[in-house]
């Protein structure tokens, strides 16, 4: 079942660690990347396609991204798969993320697709976050802020989903 904006930013903070800021403590690389290539297998699978899969991420807070091509989308615009290296954390984004604005997504953004993509993430026991939650201000306990312009605050995408 998913989780409400409330306890999705909860949760985040809950995750937050200024000393583990690539991976949590405990991280299991097998483990990972094993649920990881499950997820890319089920989604070209579910949408009978080739993905593109990006698994040699490194200095980062994300394991590794999964493109589901626009030709198999009922949206018309890729999907773009974002799974952080904490707490089973995924970014699910209509185009590149960034693309679109919150609401223009929620417009494009085909509930066929979305309903596909979630059941995999479902099943994999991955938590999705809303991309829009992802571009507010970070305010956790690390010191993202001091690798940052001022002009250009971090933001908890930085800090789960971002190159470090």
């Amino acid at each position: 079942m998913p989780l409400d904006d409330r306890h999705i930013l909860a949760l985040l903070k809950d995750l937050d660690d200024p000393d583990h800021t690539e991976v949590p403590r405990h991280y299991d690389h097998a483990e990972a990347r094993a649920r990881f290539d499950k997820l890319a297998a089920r989604l070209e699978q579910q949408f009978h396609c080739i993905c593109s899969v990006d698994r040699g991420v490194q200095d980062a807070s994300h394991h590794g991204t999964i493109v589901i091509p626009a030709a198999a989308t009922a949206s018309g615009d890729r999907i773009t798969i974002t799974v952080s290296n904490f707490g089973n954390l995924v970014a699910m984004t209509l185009g590149n993320p960034g693309s679109y604005a919150e609401d223009e997504e929620r417009l494009l953004f085909e509930s066929t697709d979305r309903r596909r993509v979630d059941d995999e993430l479902e099943a994999l026991r991955y938590v999705a976050v809303s991309e829009h939650l992802l571009h507010e201000r970070y305010d956790g306990v690390g010191n993202l802020a001091a690798r940052h312009p001022r002009k250009h605050p971090p933001t908890w995408w930085d800090r789960f989903f971002d190159y470090l």
